[in-house]
């Protein structure tokens, strides 16, 4: 056997809590984070709601990393997977972040411009999409390899899965993965409002996300971040860390369709979720959960539902399926980081996390869905996929450690 791939350490800040452990509390809850835009008047777009999170404030820091949102939420979530992980940093540490490139507030460059100020550099680096893969080598102290992926929905997923490929090649011990995105501004609502992506149920936000429903009509856009600390097996058996999980298979396909669109067969998700199986040494009846890419659009829905049933045929039928969207908005380059510390601690507590607003499960997305309340259940291995704007599709499995004692 080659290098296995270990979790050690958790870290995520979401619309539905401040932590790792408030955000399962709110998922357990079945509760929706959705509701009016707080960040500027929306009082005037199509779409006036969103899934935000509460700002963890500077806590300390100073400089570029707590000039904008994105950097005090990437600390935030950085600093609590450290504090589990205890992960010295050093060389033999890298750090590979899923994120996209910022946009200052309109109504600042407006004002900026009516008083004839120049943005301070602290605010200008934080813009790249690259500024928070370098802040998160800082709170670590990594200085090994350092990369950005900027995929779209699918952007963090990939950060995950190529951490692990660095460290099963053996050219470091330990990665820090994940990815951040904070798109609830004036511009990205604007424009996926106009792309038809956006629910638009503006009287009732807490039931827009509906992944699956027959009467979904679009996503919520959200925000977040989540961090994992991946290590080799003998590195984290070597310091004595606490093994929380094991990273076993990553897979990843491009549509080669439209860029907005899945194709509606559903071979892109399947090929994806195939090349993940395969690469863990899986067979399809070995999942016991999918934790769905599940967005709420009317495209995306049908084209995941088939792509399951094509890879899984008869286990279809008896493999829970949810989407965690329905609660906490779509977190874009964010998504799959966070999603996969949801279905690994799925595996680790034998709960799965609802969707809700399933009120009418539509025929073509016809799944085992866990819907409205948790399901208790028992599991060894659980899935999660994203899918991005571009083609980009990426599936990731998390495991339970069964390497003995860590």
């Amino acid at each position: 056997m080659g290098i296995r791939v270990v979790i050690t350490g958790l870290g995520m800040i979401t619309p539905l809590g401040r932590d790792v452990e408030e955000t399962w509390s709110g998922l357990m809850d079945a509760k929706s984070a959705v509701g009016p835009i707080r960040r500027f008047d929306a009082a005037q777009f199509p779409v006036r709601f969103a899934a935000q999170c509460s700002d963890p404030g500077p806590s300390g820091g100073t400089g570029e990393m707590v000039a904008s949102l994105k950097g005090r939420l990437t600390r935030a979530a950085c600093l609590e997977a450290l504090a589990q992980s205890q992960l010295p940093g050093g060389e033999r540490v890298g750090v590979c972040l899923g994120s996209e490139a910022s946009r200052p507030p309109l109504e600042m460059v407006a004002q900026r411009l009516r008083d004839n100020e120049l943005p301070g550099k602290e605010e200008i680096v934080s813009m790249a999409p690259n500024a928070p893969t370098r802040w998160a080598a800082e709170i670590f102290g990594a200085k090994g390899p350092l990369s950005t992926v900027s995929t779209a929905c699918t952007s963090s997923s990939q950060a995950v899965g190529e951490g692990m490929l660095l460290i099963r090649r053996g050219e470091v011990d330990a990665m820090v993965v994940g990815g951040v995105d904070v798109l609830v501004d004036p511009i990205m609502v604007t424009g996926f409002s106009l792309l038809g992506a956006l629910s638009t149920r503006n009287e009732q936000p807490e039931a827009a996300s509906r992944p699956f429903d027959r009467d979904r009509d679009g996503f919520v856009l959200g925000e977040g971040a989540g961090i994992l600390v991946l290590e080799s097996e003998a590195s984290a058996r070597a310091r004595g860390a606490t093994i929380l999980g094991e990273l076993k298979g990553y897979g990843c396909s491009c549509n080669a369709y439209r860029i907005t669109d899945s194709p509606p067969d559903g071979r892109g998700a399947a090929q994806s979720m195939l090349a993940a199986l395969n690469d863990a040494g899986l067979a399809p009846e070995a999942i016991g959960y999918i934790n769905a890419h599940g967005t709420s659009t009317s495209m995306n829905d049908a084209s995941e539902s088939r792509g399951i049933r094509k890879l899984f045929g008869p286990h279809t039928d008896h493999l829970p399926v949810s989407s965690t969207k329905s609660m906490m908005g779509h977190l874009v380059a964010a998504c799959g980081a966070v999603e996969a510390i949801i279905t690994l601690l799925a595996v680790r507590r034998g709960r799965l996390p609802p969707t809700i607003n399933l009120d009418h499960p539509d025929p073509e997305c016809a799944l085992d869905h866990v819907p409205y309340q948790p399901r208790t259940v028992s599991i060894r291995h659980g899935l999660t996929n994203a899918f991005g704007f571009g083609g980009s599709n990426g599936s990731l499995i998390l495991s339970a450690w069964e390497g003995g004692s860590s």
